[in-house]
């Protein structure tokens, strides 16, 4: 890896790039998101049952479906006095725990576009090289801490783009590098100033083609939700001069 930043490549060349990784894997792109929504929603529908927040959310739905649109302020007081609670806030940790256990599942991506680079076979074990040995643990540490900074900024409105586009690249640095979280956020930081507009069109474009799919009656969602792993890696290899 170099570290004194080439001569900026376009910003063409990193989107084609990101799209050129994601066409080469649609099949590992479905079996993702099979595998991640299934145990996310699944695991998701215990915990909210667990602490009787589905069944909260389901009796104020109930309720104002037989009041009308007259009782939509007091669904918004329901649904807040619902947040309010202590189990709904044992919910969120509980969502936050699944999250980080399904997060090592996006660098198997990462390993996957770099045999594409380097000419070698994939396989479907790839897509679970983030669970191997004691790694395992540091990125779903890394993940929780990036989770609950979020979740502080989330008061603000441009602070949470902020904070993604400084630890986009976070995730491969740790993973190709061996990179501590806060080793791999300070190479995130020179690169961000260096490629701030890239940064910002990418992942603008990111998140909004990984979301797309949601609009389209949720089917397109099986291809287009782990489209971001692509982009991040096409950022990552173009920004720090990755060799094929």
């Amino acid at each position: 890896m170099q570290e004194n930043y080439p001569q900026k490549p376009g910003l063409d060349f990193i989107l084609k790039q990101a799209f050129f990784y994601w066409n080469k894997t649609l099949l590992y792109q479905i079996l993702f998101t099979i595998i991640y929504g299934t145990i996310f929603f699944a695991v998701s529908f215990y915990i909210l049952q667990r602490f009787g927040i589905y069944e909260q959310y389901s009796a104020a739905l109930t309720e104002y479906s037989e009041v009308g649109i007259d009782g939509f302020e007091k669904l918004n007081e329901d649904f807040a006095a619902i947040r309010s609670t202590e189990n709904f806030a044992y919910a969120l940790y509980g969502l936050m725990a699944v999250s980080a256990f399904l997060y090592p599942l996006n660098l198997g991506f990462f390993q996957i576009f770099k045999k594409i680079d380097m000419k070698e076979e994939i396989g479907i074990s790839d897509l679970f090289v983030g669970y191997n040995g004691l790694n395992f643990f540091r990125y779903v540490s890394y993940f929780v801490f990036w989770y609950l900074i979020c979740e502080i900024l989330k008061i603000t409105v441009i602070l949470p783009l902020f904070w993604i586009m400084i630890t986009i690249l976070v995730g491969p640095l740790m993973f190709f590098h061996n990179k501590s979280t806060f080793e791999a956020i300070s190479l995130n930081w020179k690169a961000f100033k260096m490629y701030f507009i890239e940064i910002l069109v990418c992942t603008i474009v990111a998140v909004l083609f990984k979301y797309i799919g949601f609009a389209l009656f949720f089917v397109g969602a099986l291809l287009t939700f782990p489209f971001w792993n692509a982009m991040i890696y096409s950022l990552y290899k173009t920004i720090f001069n990755e060799k094929s």
